[in-house]
């Protein structure tokens, strides 16, 4: 897989959020988003870095926003990144099942 640097910015930004959220709702978050999940999306979010830069950056994470922005431009994607946009709606999908999803 291939990985690209994320800024320590977004890193403790991401992290923040997923666990604010699992603060929200500590027993749901426990049982439904487990640490693989939390470190497949940060995979993800590396292997979308530059795309979001290119054309999210002023997106403020959470609530599914930057994943919508990247869906809005997704004939530019690159491939790899579009290649990872499935398995990060399916963990989208997950969170929000789970009552999890940073608002």
């Amino acid at each position: 897989m291939l990985l690209l640097k994320i800024s320590a910015p977004l890193a403790r930004a991401a992290a923040a959020a997923l666990i604010a959220s699992a603060l929200c709702t500590p027993w749901l978050a426990h049982a439904q988003v487990t640490q693989q999940m939390r470190n497949e999306a940060i995979s993800l979010m590396q292997v979308c870095r530059a795309d979001y830069d290119r054309l999210c950056e002023g997106v403020m994470p959470g609530g599914g926003r930057i994943l919508a922005c990247l869906h809005l431009h997704a004939s530019q994607l690159s491939l790899a990144c579009a290649q990872v946009m499935p398995r990060a709606e399916e963990l989208k999908d997950s969170a929000l099942t789970a009552g999890v999803m940073p608002k």
